[in-house]
């Protein structure tokens, strides 16, 4: 097949951060593209941006996902960024002596065989038989985190009052950060995740700049990287049975981890432990207020809460995509992918793809699909699942005790965000 490439229009509703926040729109092209081109071929109009192909089709997502072999991580981008990103990644990080196109060494942005070794030592702690040590703790905050919400009064903001600090209070507990520095973590963490917004990087610039981006986002992780330096020397000199402690006295290959390496495992610990649970709990609560027959009917039945959890990661999809790049030359739904090529495997519209979810775009609580692909496939599926499935149904559990009945009380307003999306706003009309 000849290489299907997109038209100027489509290639820029791709990449445009405005077209997540618009959302519908979004899902009706993708739709669209999945159908005709699920393999197409993107070049940015103002070739600001290196070709990528946007991968569609659920198949292809999860082929893709698994076969850490043929499609790799380390060598682009892991994110979708622009040419001038990469080369200020590359020129940052050559001079911290490990030259890559990421600003963060994280776990995503490994290809074995580091990354297995960097994904075991925390692993076993991240599984449901040790969470089951933390459990109470969880269900002892979900607990006051709905009454706070109740005692807000009827008009909230459910992202500002519950979606946005409750999973941070986690995380922040499992990483042995003080409560009096989670609001500069959560900070940190909208400037990295909400680079492309300018409510949640708190420029309040609209339309920023590539280049505006990027420092945006530089500044967030070297602030992020001095924290925890001084974190990995406290849990050093005092080791405790948190994730910091592992982390700080890990040793890999007869060698404790690198600077750089511990930096990006602590970072990557730290921002999308939460960042992607809020947008989860956002949109299970959107979806919930907007029908109040599901609403009635999970706060009868408590044996659809998991149901709650996983349709709700599912239909909001947090992490919108990541990048890939072909090892070699291969063929994907009939298009031959050359050995150099970037990819971008689509969570969003595979998520949505209507050959594996009955009627996609509907939130339904009785869905018995859980195959979705919001936490990723193979080996870098999300390290944290377990935690987040976890953090939503003790919250649901809550909520449901202490709320009659749940409203829109305005326009929900989505980020402005190519990479980590969801709900900024929710606006709710809440009775206890």
């Amino acid at each position: 097949m000849n290489a299907p490439v997109a038209s100027p229009a489509v290639a820029k509703a791709v990449i445009d951060p405005q077209s997540y926040a618009d959302w519908d729109p979004l899902l009706d092209l993708f739709d669209q593209v999945r159908a005709e081109t699920p393999v197409l071929r993107i070049e940015s109009p103002d070739d600001d941006h290196e070709p990528f192909w946007l991968i569609t089709r659920y198949d292809d997502v999860m082929r893709i996902s698994k076969d850490n072999a043929t499609f790799l991580n380390a060598p682009r981008p892991v994110v979708f960024t622009n040419r001038q990103g990469e080369q200020f990644a590359r020129h940052i990080t050559a001079q911290q002596g490990d030259e890559s196109p990421n600003l963060v060494n994280s776990l995503v942005a490994l290809d074995a065989p580091k990354h297995p070794k960097l994904r075991r030592l925390t692993q076993d702690w991240f599984m449901p038989k040790n969470l089951r040590s933390i459990e109470a703790d969880i269900r002892a905050l979900a607990a006051r985190t709905a009454d706070r919400l109740v005692a807000a009064g009827t008009d909230v903001d459910f992202v500002k009052e519950v979606a946005a600090p409750y999973p941070l209070h986690v995380v922040m507990q499992i990483l042995g950060v003080p409560e009096e520095d989670e609001a500069r973590m959560l900070f940190l963490t909208q400037q990295m995740f909400g680079g492309q917004d300018e409510e949640l990087n708190k420029s309040g610039m609209a339309d920023l700049t590539p280049e505006q981006i990027t420092q945006i986002v530089f500044g967030a992780v070297a602030d992020f990287e001095a924290y925890f330096e001084q974190l990995a020397a406290q849990r050093r000199a005092n080791p405790t049975g948190d994730v910091a402690t592992i982390l700080a006295n890990a040793v890999v290959d007869g060698a404790p981890l690198s600077p750089r390496d511990l930096a990006g495992y602590y970072i990557i610990t730290a921002s999308a432990g939460h960042d992607t649970t809020s947008a989860s709990t956002a949109g299970a609560m959107l979806a919930l207020a907007r029908d109040p027959d599901q609403f009635a009917r999970v706060k009868a039945d408590r044996s659809l809460l998991p149901n709650i959890v996983e349709e709700a990661i599912r239909w909001t999809t947090p992490v919108q995509h990541f990048m890939r790049m072909a090892a070699e030359d291969v063929e994907i739904s009939g298009v031959k992918v050359a050995k150099g090529d970037w990819l971008m495997i689509n969570y969003v519209a595979a998520n949505h793809d209507p050959a594996q979810f009955d009627n996609p775009r509907k939130f339904d609580v009785t869905r018995d699909q859980t195959r979705h692909l919001a936490f990723g496939a193979g080996a870098h599926q999300c390290l944290g699942l377990h935690l987040a499935r976890l953090e939503m149904r003790l919250l649901f559990e809550a909520l449901l005790d202490r709320i009659g009945s749940v409203e829109l009380a305005g326009e929900p307003r989505r980020a402005k965000s190519t990479f980590v999306g969801g709900l900024k706003t929710l606006p709710l009309r809440i009775a206890a």
